[in-house]
């Protein structure tokens, strides 16, 4: 028994490391899929800045993907990156890379809706729902990467797609803390947040994907709004938020009420294609002595300060070459109470030694202009290194 136990693990192991393995038994259908990827970062500071700690080595992704589906009424996701477990046990989560990044189950069989429950991406912005490894970048644009606003977190969503999978509505409820709902508790407000998201492709349906490696014969457009809504105003017995709830900014959530909300647009043609997001919140503190309302009379704030950002993305598949070009210009703007704001640009390369099982990506920041609240001690920044998948 215990030989062939071994041989069983042996078996999966090598199937897993080599490609995807798909288990099945007619009605029940499980793939498990897995990523690898690691790369070299190098900053380029300003004069006299010393801390070149930022010059290393890093593996970004060492995940396990599974995916099953039950007939055609149950689907769900378990997908965890052991790189990022051992970090985000110690409370400090990246929300690009939490360590577990999907678990959740969505149920198809009422037919008017789809019911998701769980763990998963929230939905709003496109680009937070493209796949990493579908990019050439090592990261996302500073305003969806995850410190503005979150990107996953625990809740139940109503979604359905309609009119040949053109258009798709999905809205839902959640903790509103992000990533730290992985923790277990609700911060004392006990309040949830509320996230929508409306989207529509013409012709035909797009994916959720940058680059137009399908060569697309006919222009096609997809234009998505969304809109989010907190009111985590802490009761005043206990005023406090979890420690690390507003991101790397303090703006992720709020002792007070918090609306976001934003437009994308996306575009593929013969191996060209484009995104621009634009993402606007309004934060009205609890506190009117908040640090972010600048000790400004509350006749001039209004009580509230607003920020947001956008940024705009060109890319090219020279699938001959395989190949992928990739330009982006990004802004971000945390408080307009301050004068200033954050402006970036940057591109990407990719090589594809084997599709995108197999790619090797180069990412490239300049910083034009920083933002008062988030002064930088380096000038530009360039990452190297190399993605393979498992399926």
């Amino acid at each position: 028994m215990k030989k062939k136990l071994l041989l069983l693990i042996v078996f999966v192991v090598n199937k897993l490391v080599f490609s995807q393995v798909t288990l099945t038994n007619g009605d029940h259908t499980i793939e498990i899929t897995g990523a690898v990827s690691t790369y070299f970062n190098k900053r380029f500071l300003k004069e006299n800045e010393l801390n070149k700690r930022k010059d290393r080595f890093n593996l970004r992704d060492a995940q396990i993907q599974i995916e099953g589906r039950y007939k055609r009424t149950v689907e769900y996701e378990l997908q965890i990156d052991f790189s990022d477990l051992g970090q985000a046990a110690t409370g400090v989560i990246d929300p690009e890379n939490p360590g577990i990044m999907d678990a959740y189950v969505r149920y198809k069989g009422l037919h008017v809706v789809d019911i998701t429950f769980g763990y998963t991406k929230l939905p709003y912005s496109r680009s937070s729902l493209v796949p990493f490894i579908y990019t050439p970048y090592w990261q996302r644009a500073e305003i969806v990467r995850g410190d503005i606003f979150s990107r996953r977190d625990v809740g139940v969503s109503l979604g359905k797609t309609f009119w040949r999978q053109r258009a798709h509505i999905v809205a839902g409820v959640y903790n509103g803390l992000g990533e730290l709902s992985l923790r277990g508790d609700n911060d004392p407000s006990g309040t949830l947040e509320y996230v929508g998201r409306a989207e529509v492709a013409y012709p035909s349906r797009f994916r959720y994907r940058d680059i137009d490696d399908r060569i697309t014969p006919v222009p096609i457009v997809a234009v998505g709004i969304n809109g989010r809504y907190a009111d985590k105003r802490q009761p005043l017995a206990n005023r406090t938020l979890p420690a690390g709830a507003g991101g790397e900014y303090g703006v992720k959530v709020i002792d007070g009420i918090k609306y976001v909300y934003g437009f994308d647009v996306a575009f593929q043609w013969m191996g060209f294609s484009a995104q621009y997001e634009f993402h606007f919140y309004r934060a009205t503190p609890r506190d009117s002595n908040n640090f972010m309302l600048l000790g400004l009379p509350k006749w001039q704030t209004g009580g509230f300060y607003q920020g947001g950002g956008m940024y705009g993305q060109i890319n090219y598949f020279a699938k001959p070459l395989k190949s992928i070009f990739s330009l982006r210009y990004e802004e971000l703007m945390l408080n307009d109470l301050l004068p200033g704001k954050m402006v970036r640009f940057g591109g990407a390369y990719a090589f594809q030694l084997n599709s995108w099982k197999s790619m090797l990506k180069v990412q490239y920041w300049l910083i034009d202009r920083e933002d008062p609240l988030d002064e930088l001690s380096w000038k530009s920044q360039v990452r190297v290194g190399w993605q393979y998948l498992f399926q």
